[in-house]
């Protein structure tokens, strides 16, 4: 399993009605977190749950989601959190 299908996988914990996640690694080759081992993804998700809530709350519900990918296989993450009907 892909760590973008296992960032899928976690994050249907926040019941999204869309949700896309692109690996831009390659795009980062060379640089001092992936070196590591830590990849770089963007992901646009929308769910009911973020209805109400500020952006930064929206990240922290979707860092929270992620859990321990955030220590060691993902190193930088780009994140658009909507609502629906915001986009």
């Amino acid at each position: 399993m892909t760590v973008a299908e296992r960032i899928e996988g976690r994050l249907s914990a926040l019941n999204p009605e869309s949700l896309e996640v692109v690996d831009e690694s390659a795009a980062h080759a060379g640089h001092e977190g992936a070196r590591a081992g830590g990849g770089h993804y963007r992901l646009v998700i929308v769910a009911r749950a973020f209805e109400g809530k500020p952006a930064q709350l929206r990240h922290r519900m979707v860092y929270e989601a992620l859990g321990p990918l955030m220590k060691h296989e993902i190193h930088a993450l780009a994140i658009k959190a909507y609502a629906p009907g915001e986009i």
